[in-house]
């Protein structure tokens, strides 16, 4: 990552990983922009776009363990649709993609996971 790169985080205010994600990016001094994903749910041309960046299968983009996903039934529906059609569900909200969500430059890193996030973001 360049040192001049945006730092988009897609959070959640209520979700503990996303807390400590901002904690860490806090305690690195790395500067970020936080997008509440809840309010500004990301568009399926952006998830389209960060999904072809980012070479992570099209499920890591979903929070398979929020409520709405189970409610959903997502686990057996999600291998019979089309990348359109799960990229066009993920945009419908914000509480169905992963978070915290962090978009820079050719970056994209769904979840909190501290090493990745050492390794991408601070090389």
């Amino acid at each position: 990552m360049k040192s001049n790169e945006t730092i988009t985080v897609l959070c959640y205010k209520k979700c503990t990983t996303c807390q400590k994600a901002l904690k860490w990016l806090d305690e690195q001094g790395i500067a970020y922009a936080e997008r509440p994903i809840k309010e500004e749910n990301p568009s399926a041309e952006e998830l389209k776009s960060w999904y072809e960046k980012s070479g992570l299968p099209l499920k890591r983009f979903f929070n398979t363990s929020g409520m709405l996903y189970k409610e959903l039934a997502l686990k057996d529906r999600l291998p019979q649709m089309t990348e359109e059609e799960q990229l066009a569900l993920l945009a419908t909200d914000g509480m169905l993609v992963k978070r915290p969500l962090v978009v820079a430059g050719d970056v994209v890193l769904t979840g909190f996971k501290e090493a990745e996030w050492r390794e991408r973001l601070l090389g």
